[in-house]
Order: C-alpha cells, then structure tokens, then sequence
C-alpha cells in the first residue's frame, strides 16, 4: 500500500524553485535544420520584398496611407487606455528586463549561462539589423509625414522597421527558443506569436508605424530567431570561457594568490596609473641587482668598496597644530614666498581687515 502523500500546489512551485544539484542532461541546442534553413530563406525573400515595395513607392505605401486617414484611435476611442500599456510589451526596457530575469533564474537553476547568453547575442543583433536599417532609410512616421503619398523616406526619420514589433518577436519569442520540452516551445510560440502580433497592430492602432512598418518589424525579428543556431557554437565558448574564469577566480581565492592568466588580463588595467601591482602566483619577486666592482675599490661589500646606492627614506610629514584658515585668510606664495608686499605703513595695533572672498 502506498503511503507517499501528496503535494500542494505550493509545495510543488517551492520545489520547481529548488536549484538542481547539477545539469539536466536532456538541455538539447536547436540546430539549423532544413526546415529551419527553408523558413529563413523565406522569411528574408518576404522582408526584401517589403523593403523594395516601399522604395519603389507601391500598392503598399497607398496602403499605408489609406490606414493613417482611417485613424483607428479615433474609430474605437475606447481601446486607447488598454492599448497604452499593451504596447509596453514591445518596448525594449522593460521586456529586457523581466526575461533576462527569468532567464537568470534558469541559468542558476540549471548551471548553464547557456540562456543569459542567448539572449544577449539576440539582442545585440537585432540593435545592429533594426538599427543600421532605420538610420539608413531614414522613414519618417504618420505624425510625422509631409508629403501624402509619398514613401517619407531619407528624411531623417525612425521608424522602418519598427522597433517595438521586431523587440517583440525577439524577446518573448526567445522563450520559445530556449525551452526544454516539445510542448513547452509549442505553447510558448504560441503565446510569443500573439503577443507581437497584438504589439504590431497596436502601434498602428495608436497612429506611430505604417503598415509596412510592422510587417518589416515582424520579418525582422523572425529572421534573428531563425537564424540564431548559427551563433550556438558562438555561445558555447563563451559559456566555457566564463565557467573558466569563475575557477580560476576561485583557486586565487582559495590560494589567497592571482593566477596568471588573470594577471596577464588585469596588469595593464591595473598597474596604469602605477599605483598597483599585481604578481602571478608561483612567480619570485626579481633579486636587486648587484652593484657594479669599481677597479681599485674592490668588489661591494669589501673593505673600501662603496655602499650600493638607496633611496633616503622620506621625513614623516608633519602637521602644526594651527586653526584651519578659510580661502580668503591665507596669504598667497610662490617657491620665492608671498607675492604681497610688506605694508611698513600699517600700524602695529591695527587688526586684520577682512579681505574679499576672492583673495583680493
């Protein structure tokens, strides 16, 4: 008969928070299968399609045009308190923040930087792909626009692709990406999906991105996720060189001595200045060097033979017990003493006049 009692639900969330005593064996990296190869390829073919639609100022800019002068916000005015935080979803800060720190707690979870890294590496090539075609195009927004009809390009504007579309699928859909279970990454795509697509809709509802701005946005996101199992060998050495460092961390500290591959990275940070120097471990200090025999003196340490030269040590500093002088009290000197000359005038039982705060 068995006896073994059952969990609570909380017990059961206190139990998923506790850390596992070492890395789950079945954490699995995607791999760039065909199927994936073949959802990149199209996903590119769709964005340089939109790109070229825009520049050759097509059905899509019309489009663009006839969703601005709907004016959604003004159709159904009622959404425009919920959408204000739904769009927040998208924005990069904030998302940043509550994945990277789910994604720290697996990490320390599962003893693996595998998912911090990850996220990083998506980041940073979705700031340089978004950004280096936004600054490049120059697309100005709907609020922003001068000339109807026209495509407002190299205008010095923003916005092509959109941002927050492109953070979107890229933050939440990093979730996805990195999940452990087949059904966890389906229900995660899933919730990812909706979320950038409900992000996309909504800075067109609010009247801040084109149409084609979010179908950019959206391509341009799927394009870093598909492509990030290039970057995985990328992120496993960097995993390694980290784990590498923390032990080496660890034998100085246990050492009480900085190794020296350590020293060989933070000497030149550190002894700049001169003010610190740092020693590899196992590494003497270099022996002073031997003066010099002068001829006839005999060697050093012989009768007659000159003392090495050393440094006279310094006169401790000493301080004179007087009443700290403001500014405007002190006399001003020059290694050849006051610059002020002596007033044989003034009387000898006048006081001293207060001077002027600026010394004159």
């Amino acid at each position: 008969m068995r006896t073994d009692r059952i969990l609570t639900r909380l017990e059961r969330v206190f139990a998923r928070l506790d850390r596992e005593p070492e890395r789950p064996a079945h954490l699995q990296t995607p791999r760039m299968s065909r199927h994936r190869v073949v959802l990149l390829a199209s996903t590119l073919a769709f964005y340089l399609a939109i790109v070229v639609a825009v520049l050759t100022t097509s059905w899509l800019v019309r489009l663009d045009w006839q969703v601005m002068f709907f004016r959604p916000y003004e159709q159904w005015p009622q959404l425009h308190a919920f959408l204000d935080y739904l769009v927040v979803l998208g924005q990069r800060g904030p998302t940043a923040v509550m994945v990277a720190a789910w994604l720290g707690w697996r990490s320390w979870r599962q003893h693996t930087l595998r998912p911090l890294i990850t996220l990083g590496v998506a980041l940073l090539l979705l700031n340089v792909t978004v950004g280096s075609v936004k600054l490049g195009l120059g697309r100005l927004g709907p609020h922003y626009a001068t000339e109807i009809g026209s495509a407002e390009l190299f205008a010095g504007g923003d916005i092509f692709p959109s941002g927050h579309t492109a953070n979107a699928v890229v933050t939440w859909g990093i979730l996805a990406y990195l999940a452990s279970t087949v059904v966890t990454r389906r229900v995660l795509s899933v919730v990812s999906a909706v979320v950038s697509l409900s992000v996309g809709a909504t800075t067109v509802y609010l009247g801040t991105h084109w149409v084609s701005d979010v179908l950019l946005g959206w391509s341009a996101g799927l394009l870093i996720l598909l492509a990030l199992p290039w970057f995985e060998p990328l992120i496993a050495r960097a995993e390694a060189y980290v784990f590498d460092l923390r032990a080496l961390l660890r034998r100085a500290a246990e050492t009480g001595r900085m190794p020296a591959p350590v020293v060989s990275v933070l000497t030149p940070l550190l002894s700049a200045g001169g003010k610190w120097q740092l020693r590899p471990a196992r590494e003497a200090a270099p022996e002073p060097a031997a003066a010099p025999a002068v001829p006839g003196l005999g060697a050093p340490g012989c009768p007659g033979a000159p003392a090495p030269h050393s440094p006279a040590p310094r006169p401790a500093a000493h301080l004179a017990a007087r009443p700290h002088l403001i500014r405007s009290e002190r006399t001003p000197v020059t290694p050849n003493g006051s610059r002020r000359p002596a007033h044989a005038e003034r009387a000898a039982g006048r006081g001293t006049a207060a001077r002027p705060a600026g010394g004159g």
